[in-house]
């Protein structure tokens, strides 16, 4: 809760320093990456910053976390706090390294801001850095006590066990304990980091989704190559990386699991909508359900360019086929007709004919465009918008728009 004389203040300024919020992060990211270069090659994702997305990211997740306190001071933001908490723990983040940050953030507001950041301004918003910067240190620390390691220790070595090619641009890794331990538990739909070495000895670390259940003695990511669509960002360095040079019987640096869009218990009935390779956190959450005998009322909806573009195709099919009540809905851009059975159409994905009933919890992952189209249907059909949760492959730009 912001104090009495700070919520004034952000109240009155938010707006100003909401328009000029991206300006201020790239200001910050120019700053924070002079003084510590390291950072930039070892830590952050040098395709989001070449991008702007984690620019974008920062900025709506700062915004949000500040429209939130004056709008609902009584009111602990979690669901800004949780998302981001998770991602830090996937990536090692300590609480040593948030002075740094803010020491940057709020010298770029005063750099951007000019005079208008007066002394009564900046402690206001250093209050904002201060309270979410304190919420997320308390979440995180929360978080590598239950896995049960010091805090930032959450990297271990991982043996490739198989690797299978599932589409032309995806590909597999069942990832083993190279002493032959069994794999730490971990929530369905949750997923891991990865970090690689590349080839001017930078490390990068990207998060995919483990897809397959908990119950298995191995765990399964699903990579696909991320491919610069224009030109002006370039292709995925850990995709392209892993695609390249990852092979049976080689050793990758890995996270702990982490990720807040996991599977409830319960009986309550579930909607599970996915776009390419959103597909991957579903098929975990199928696969548990179909491991425990789930009699629970499943609909299960993807959409991808064409079946030969589907990762996992003929495995969610079999696992949907294995629960009583699940049924499964495909939409695919082109050549629908090549894949055989029922609710299979051509186009984009589209929820008329469904009518979920009104306590179904849904959850959706892949393009924000799919998403946004997928969320506003469903809220249509009179689900309740904290029954929608969801999960983006990379910054979360959710927020930002």
């Amino acid at each position: 809760m912001l104090s009495a004389q700070s919520a004034p203040v952000v109240r009155a300024t938010l707006p100003v320093v909401g328009a000029s919020l991206t300006t201020i992060t790239d200001v910050f990211y120019r700053r924070l990456f002079e003084e510590r270069p390291e950072l930039l090659r070892h830590l952050f994702n040098r395709t989001n910053q070449a991008s702007g997305a984690q620019r974008e990211a920062l900025a709506g997740a700062v915004a949000a976390f500040a429209g939130l306190l004056v709008e609902r001071p009584d009111e602990r933001p979690d669901s800004v706090l949780a998302r981001i908490a998770h991602k830090h723990v996937s990536l090692g983040v300590t609480a040593d390294q948030y002075p740094l940050v803010g020491r940057h953030l709020l010298a770029a507001v005063a750099e951007v801001l000019g005079d208008a950041v007066t002394p009564e301004v900046g402690a206001a918003w250093d209050e904002v850095y201060w309270l979410m910067a304190n919420a997320l240190i308390a979440v995180e620390a929360r978080l590598y006590a239950e896995a049960g390691v010091a805090d930032g220790e959450v990297w271990q070595p991982m043996e490739i066990a198989e690797r299978r090619q599932e589409t032309a641009d995806a590909m597999s890794l069942v990832l083993r304990r190279p002493d032959g331990r069994p794999t730490p538990a971990f929530r369905p739909g949750q997923y891991v980091s990865v970090r690689v070495e590349l080839p001017d000895g930078a490390h990068q670390i990207r998060q995919y989704s483990l897809s397959t259940a908990p119950d298995h003695k191995t765990w399964r990511i699903t990579v696909k190559r991320e491919r610069a669509a224009d030109g002006t960002v370039p292709d995925g360095e850990v995709s392209s990386w892993l695609h390249t040079h990852a092979e049976v019987g080689g050793i990758l640096d890995v996270s702990l699991p982490a990720g807040d869009l996991v599977l409830p218990e319960g009986d309550t009935p579930l909607l599970l909508a996915s776009a390419g390779i959103g597909v991957t956190p579903m098929l975990s959450m199928l696969d548990h359900l179909a491991l425990t005998s789930s009699s629970r009322p499943v609909t299960v909806v993807h959409a991808d360019r064409s079946p030969l573009d589907h990762v996992h195709r003929d495995e969610q099919a079999d696992l949907v086929s294995r629960l009583p009540r699940a049924d499964l809905h495909l939409w695919y851009e082109h050549d629908a007709h090549r894949s055989p059975g029922t609710n299979v159409f051509t186009g984009r994905a589209a929820l008329d004919h469904l009518d979920p009933a009104p306590e179904t919890t849904a959850y959706l992952c892949g393009p924000l465009p799919f998403m946004r189209a997928v969320r506003g249907e469903l809220l249509a059909k009179g689900l309740r918008p904290a029954a929608l949760h969801y999960e983006v492959f990379g910054p979360d730009l959710w927020l930002a728009k």
